[in-house]
């Protein structure tokens, strides 16, 4: 039987309990009300390639996924050493050009500036290197930049971003290299690295849907009888066509460039291009050089520096003795 003593204290765990679960159902309620309530534009890139190809970032063809929706081609650059040793740290950088003075649409159909982000493939046994590895003076260069594995078991793959391209048209990546004394899988030889850079939105989510970062055109050919702006942003141009009236929905975001009673063809633009992004990719090698080798190597050069020394001093007492035989 409880004493009253023990009653109220379970009587006071028991409010608490009740308590806790219903602070913990209002935070819950209060977060999902925000979301709904203020959506925000997803900025995932270059995550969302882990959306559309989980296994590797790179196609049989060679080419990025990236590029499946960041359509407009624009160049990356990356510089990497020729050849590294084994078991150290060693810089990328990856070069992501453009205009910083350029806007961009943003999901609301505003303007803003340009995000940047890249997918860096290292052969197999490469990694970002753990931070008590980095110099000091690396770690400068590289700043509070993150880089995030492309899948948990493969680290040799590296993902940055979005990153504020006004910042960040330069990316350093810390690269560690594997040792073959220690990793029976990697061995010394010449290995390939692929790059993949993108800036600004794209044009296609990964879902397939177009974002409202494309320029719109007409599906048929016609004349434009009434152009009305929505309260949500963007418009609606009716085109009257031979059979009948076609109404085309263009999102917040691009500038219209038609106006009423004007005569379009089918495919023809409604809207300017708003697109100011787009990507690039590289690719280039780096060679995992063995000190043995160097060695030898340095062991071998001298061996020929000795021999055209000796030789030169063969040929000069070769010289001295036929100018004796000719003085005596």
């Amino acid at each position: 039987m409880r004493t009253p003593y023990i009653s109220a204290i379970w009587r006071t765990g028991k409010q608490a309990t009740i308590k806790t679960i219903l602070l913990a159902i209002a935070t819950v309620a209060l977060f999902l009300a925000s979301d709904l309530a203020l959506p925000q534009s997803a900025a995932a890139y270059p995550f969302w390639a882990q959306q559309t190809a989980p296994e590797t970032p790179r196609e049989p063809t060679g080419r990025i996924v990236c590029a499946n929706c960041h359509l407009a081609q624009k160049p990356a650059e990356i510089e990497i050493p020729q050849s590294v040793l084994p078991d150290t740290v060693f810089e990328a950088v990856v070069k992501i050009p453009y205009d910083t003075n350029t806007q961009q649409v943003l999901g609301d159909g505003s303007k803003g500036g340009l995000n940047v982000g890249a997918v860096l493939m290292l052969p197999e046994g490469f990694k970002i290197a753990p931070p008590d590895r980095i110099p000091e003076e690396m770690k400068e260069k590289v700043g509070g930049v993150y880089f995030q594995p492309y899948r948990e078991d493969q680290d040799n793959v590296v993902i940055v971003g979005p990153l504020p391209g006004d910042q960040y048209q330069e990316i350093v990546f810390p690269i560690l290299s594997p040792d073959p004394a220690t990793n029976k899988n990697v061995q010394f030889g010449k290995y390939s690295v692929h790059l993949g850079a993108n800036r600004g939105r794209g044009q296609v989510y990964p879902t397939g849907e177009p974002s409202n970062n494309n320029a719109v055109k007409a599906s048929a050919a016609g004349t434009i009888t009434q152009i009305s702006k929505q309260e949500a942003g963007g418009y609606e141009v009716a085109i009257a066509t031979a059979d009948g009236t076609v109404v085309e929905k263009i999102p917040a975001g691009p500038e219209l460039i038609v106006s009423e009673g004007q005569t379009v063809a089918a495919g023809e633009g409604l809207t300017s291009n708003p697109n100011v992004g787009g990507f690039g990719q590289k690719d280039t090698e780096v060679v995992l050089q063995s000190p043995d080798r160097i060695k030898w190597l340095m062991v071998f050069i001298a061996g020929i520096m000795l021999s055209q020394i000796l030789l030169v001093i063969k040929k000069k007492q070769v010289e001295r003795v036929q100018a004796a035989e000719m003085n005596f």
